[in-house]
């Protein structure tokens, strides 16, 4: 499905009337302001405070389903755009807005219902027949779409992509000739669109001819898209279809010097570097494919004959059995097993696979090949099956180009930004926090800030995600608070307060040993002191994280997987026991909540995960990365649409990551 792109430029005037407050007026034009300038997550804050204030208010729920539009959560622009109109159904905008995020999700029924919505607003507009005329074609009404498109292209008969969506439909209907036609139509009006180009490129790949001019196409296609990756790939295959080689290879580094992990790109050159037998840069090409997807079985038959070629059979027989537990009737695979076996010295095993390939073998008819010795008619049936899996792959729908926003700050498109999928880290006491990319990160306990208020500790104390870098002059202010402990309870009755900071000092300057014991000896003389078992939890916490860090050294005592793995555990299990107790003595504690699902997450109880941020998200309905988790669990677990739910609410609330794993999800 091609992805719709809505583009919509906001007045700066006031949008409201004589019926807003003055407060939520500035708050929504500000709003606006960040929204002109691509600031889409920081628009989202502004107009989260406009519905809060007026919630009757249509008007900032488009505005920030325009937002969510731009961020790719279609579920979010969807739901917002849909509040818009049930509180103003002759907002026209908002059915274009809501068209658009049902068309991306592949509702393209009820997107043509809201684009003949607001048609009937506004007649004859371009965007809404064209928006219109590509759904039609996705559910196959190919009149509607074609009638549709001969009325957009009556009124505005120099709309270049006008021309290039009638060519696709062209193409669903198997008519190249009317679909060249358009394309160059296209090109004529506008001979910088990289789009006309890619898809006339594409026209010759897949009519398998006139490679040559394909490549001069693309070649112009990327000059006007320097940074796609996708167009490198493909004329990398023309290339190579062409006897060009290096021009394919040179494509291929090229395009992951864009995009160091796309599979595509790894996979096909790792075939070139086969041709040439460079084994061990393939090796590393496709041991990095299958990092990004273990499932991809061309990859993994590939690996295995290059490991072959390296002497390294057993490797070899560990991914050829996976290509047979796939694959069970393809005698390539039991062939190369039964040789893999032989050089093993494995003969029984040998002779079994060879046997079985052999009996597959036969029953594939091969032109041109004598089957009078059954040894040359196995091998030459594995070689002609084995193209199947070393063919070079093409990229699908690269005509998808869009603008890009290059911009590594929190502005444009975060979506785009190659951030690492994990989950938000645990919620810590802390003396220190930073504030994130849109505002403060830190959350409101009363037991913490009844610590603050009472004084009697030597730092402020607060509940933060992200702890900063501590320079030397702050440890010295530590080491300092540390020895004025030291003085103060050598001749003072300790008291459970005293310890709990010299804890956190000891915390701050990383001495897990001696905040242990200091947090142990403040739960000695008040039990019921929710703030040390939160305390002791997250220090064993942090004990477990750098266990586990040191056991990444293979020399490192109690390195087997198993030990690791039950050590872990346990480690986990007390800080749970930890956080029950907090839960237990201050059941409204949010944080703790949070934590609590943190260590189910990280014990792989992902059902109690759940309702631990869903209680975190009862008693703080703000707390973002409780959704944030919540939303990356369901996704694990095959629920994708509450996942994509929780994300959009994550994404609204500031966490940014949010966007970036839906649009991973939707492609």
């Amino acid at each position: 499905m091609q992805r719709i792109i809505f583009v919509i430029y906001i007045a700066l005037a006031a949008a409201f009337g004589t019926a807003a407050q003055v407060n939520t007026d500035q708050v929504v034009r500000i709003g606006q302001n960040a929204l002109y300038f691509e600031d889409y997550m920081l628009s989202i804050q502004y107009f989260n405070q406009a519905i809060q204030a007026k919630p009757h208010l249509a008007y900032p729920y488009f505005l920030r389903s325009i937002a969510k539009l731009n961020l790719e959560d279609y579920e979010g622009a969807d739901a917002d755009a849909s509040k818009a109109l049930e509180l103003n159904p002759y907002l026209t905008d908002a059915w274009e807005v809501r068209g658009v995020a049902r068309q991306n999700l592949g509702r393209n029924a009820e997107a043509v219902d809201d684009y003949d919505h607001a048609l009937e607003l506004v007649p004859r507009n371009r965007q809404l027949l064209f928006n219109k005329a590509l759904a039609q074609v996705e559910i196959e009404r190919y009149s509607g779409a074609d009638s549709t498109y001969s009325e957009l292209l009556r009124y505005y008969p120099n709309f270049d992509n006008g021309y290039l969506g009638r060519a696709q439909l062209s193409l669903a209907k198997t008519d190249t000739i009317a679909a060249r036609t358009d394309i160059d139509k296209a090109l004529q009006l506008n001979s910088k669109s990289a789009t006309a180009y890619v898809m006339r490129a594409e026209l010759a790949i897949k009519q398998g001819q006139d490679y040559e001019s394909a490549v001069k196409d693309l070649d112009e296609a990327i000059r006007l898209q320097p940074k796609y990756t996708n167009l490198y790939i493909n004329r990398a295959f023309l290339r190579y279809a062409l006897n060009d080689y290096f021009g394919a290879m040179a494509d291929y580094d090229y395009a992951l010097g864009l995009e160091p992990y796309n599979p595509t790109a790894l996979f096909n050159r790792s075939l070139l570097l086969t041709e040439v037998n460079a084994n061990d840069r393939a090796l590393a090409d496709l041991d990095r494919v299958l990092e990004l997807d273990a499932d991809n079985i061309q990859a993994r038959y590939i690996r295995a004959t290059v490991r072959g070629k390296k002497g390294m059979y057993s490797e070899g027989i560990a991914d050829i059995d996976k290509v047979i537990e796939q694959f069970p009737e393809y005698p390539g695979a039991w062939f190369m097993r039964s040789q893999f076996n032989r050089q093993l010295k494995q003969n029984q095993r040998a002779e079994r696979d060879y046997n079985k390939a052999m009996a597959l073998a036969k029953a594939i008819p091969l032109d041109g090949v004598s089957v009078a010795d059954p040894a040359t008619t196995v091998a030459d049936v594995a070689e002609a099956e084995a193209q199947k899996f070393n063919k070079l792959l093409t990229v699908e729908n690269s005509a998808e180009i869009q603008e890009e926003y290059n911009n590594q700050a929190i502005r444009g498109k975060v979506q785009d930004r190659n951030l690492q999928v994990e989950t938000s880290p645990m919620m810590e006491l802390a003396y220190y926090s930073v504030p994130d990319e849109l505002g403060e990160n830190t959350y409101y306990v009363k037991e913490v800030d009844d610590l603050n208020s009472s004084r009697q500790l030597r730092f402020r104390m607060v509940v933060a995600t992200n702890e900063p870098l501590i320079d030397e002059s702050i440890f010295d202010n530590h080491r300092q608070s540390v020895a004025n402990y030291n003085s103060y309870l050598s001749s003072h009755r300790p008291r459970a307060v005293d310890y709990i900071g010299r804890a956190m000092d000891f915390v701050t300057l990383r001495d897990y040993d001696n905040a242990m014991r200091d947090a142990e000896r403040a739960i000695e003389l008040t039990p019921d002191y929710p703030l040390a078992y939160y305390l002791r939890g997250q220090i064993r916490h942090r004990m477990m994280r750098i266990s586990e860090s040191d056991n990444g050294d293979e020399n490192a005592p109690g390195h087997d997987v198993a030990s690791r793995g039950t050590l872990r555990r346990a480690a986990l299990a007390e800080a749970l026991t930890d956080f029950d107790k907090v839960v237990q003595l201050s059941p409204r504690m949010a944080p703790a909540w949070f934590d609590k699902g943190n260590l189910h997450l990280e014990l792989g109880d992902y059902t109690s995960a759940i309702a631990a941020y869903s209680k975190a998200i009862e008693l703080a309905p703000n707390m973002g990365q409780a959704y944030y988790n919540r939303g990356y669990i369901y996704l694990k677990l095959g629920n994708r649409r509450a996942g994509i739910a929780d994300l959009s609410k994550a994404g609204e609330m500031g966490i940014l990551p949010a966007y970036n794993l839906i649009k991973r999800m939707s492609n």
